[in-house]
């Protein structure tokens, strides 16, 4: 019988026409089960929500395209596609810069510094989803794995490793794969593997990523945090959401490298603004294992409002850490599947 793909993945097949429609219904079932974990894998070795989205689509279109060759003897179907999504992943990191977040790109800045010139989209650690990495109904131990490798902080130190440690260091530590079987997806021994995991170790400890510090999911009590940081931010009420803040928190608004570190600063910022923030609304959402809102703006009268910002919100023992701003909403919001406009209109 011929298999008919779902809705969700014939939009990967765009270019290939109505032969889309009869994708190997061994690969579809993979894809249905697993597509999350590949995402997941691609968006780590890349930094970028956009890009992990080509790099899975180019995965499905390739391993469609060459599905008859595919000799189940000699790999899994796992491995199989693993292997195509990292070399198009290398591919793509070829002569790539390093992406960053602002506060790996120098030091904060001071109330009153002037922004800067905006840097291009190809700097910066992009955001991604929770949905297109958290499979529904997954084993709470494992989606807690997933929150915590995908965090922006973790996912920037990756990028301070040559590609080829980053896969190793992927494969091994967070998708749990065998020496022997990443060896065998790179072309590699066993040994050269061993040695490129250690190195890519010693890379991570020294970039503070702290394991004792691990990723707990949202009780009652952040929540309640949660809730009153919205109230206060569209309210605009500067004292009420500092209060939530955590003595050392961060505030970065993605494309500009500029950003504050400490309450203080955060609070002069916020009372010394222009006003375009407020009366702004917060729509909830998720990305990169945090709480994260669409923030819409003011757009004249009538009600309306336009998008500005998405913003992630990193949480540590009750309080926010760190408030990521980033302002490409027009390409954003439609990523994370929140609404173009807020209110009339």
């Amino acid at each position: 019988m011929q298999s008919v793909v779902p809705v969700s993945l014939r939009a990967d097949f765009t270019t290939a026409g109505d032969a889309a429609q009869n994708m190997p219904a061994e690969l579809e079932r993979w894809l249905a089960r697993h597509r999350e974990e590949l995402t997941g894998y691609c968006y780590r070795m890349l930094a970028s929500g956009f890009d992990a989205e080509d790099a899975v689509q180019e995965t499905i279109l390739r391993a469609w395209r060459a599905f008859e060759r595919f000799d189940a003897g000699r790999a899994t179907l796992r491995s199989w596609l693993y292997t195509i999504a990292t070399n198009i992943c290398f591919d793509m990191l070829r002569g790539a810069r390093r992406r960053a977040r602002a506060t790996d790109m120098g030091p904060a800045a001071q109330v009153g510094a002037p922004l800067g010139a905006p840097l291009p989209e190809d700097a910066w650690v992009q955001p991604l989803p929770d949905g297109r990495v958290l499979p529904e109904g997954g084993d709470p131990a494992e989606l807690a794995v997933v929150r915590e490798t995908t965090r922006l902080a973790f996912v920037a130190v990756l990028q301070h490793l040559p590609p080829r440690q980053r896969a190793v260091l992927i494969l091994r530590d967070v998708l749990c794969w065998t020496a022997a079987e990443v060896a065998e997806l790179l072309g590699a021994t066993v040994a050269s593997v061993n040695s490129a995991l250690q190195r890519a170790r010693s890379t991570i400890r020294a970039h503070e990523i702290d394991p004792a510090d691990p990723f707990q999911p949202l009780d009652k009590a952040q929540q309640d945090l949660l809730a009153r940081y919205c109230a206060a931010f569209e309210r605009y009420d500067v004292e009420r959401l500092v209060s939530l803040l955590h003595e050392d928190a961060t505030m970065s608004m993605p494309p500009f490298a500029w950003w504050l570190r400490g309450r203080a600063e955060i609070r002069r910022a916020l009372l010394g603004s222009d006003g375009t923030c407020r009366d702004s609304r917060l729509v909830p959402t998720a990305a990169n294992g945090s709480p994260a809102f669409a923030q819409y703006i003011p757009a004249g009268p009538g009600g309306a409002y336009q998008p500005w910002a998405l913003q992630v919100i990193e949480v540590r023992s009750g309080r926010i850490t760190a408030m990521v701003s980033f302002l490409d909403a027009a390409r954003l919001f439609p990523l994370f599947g929140v609404p173009a406009h807020y209110g009339p209109g």
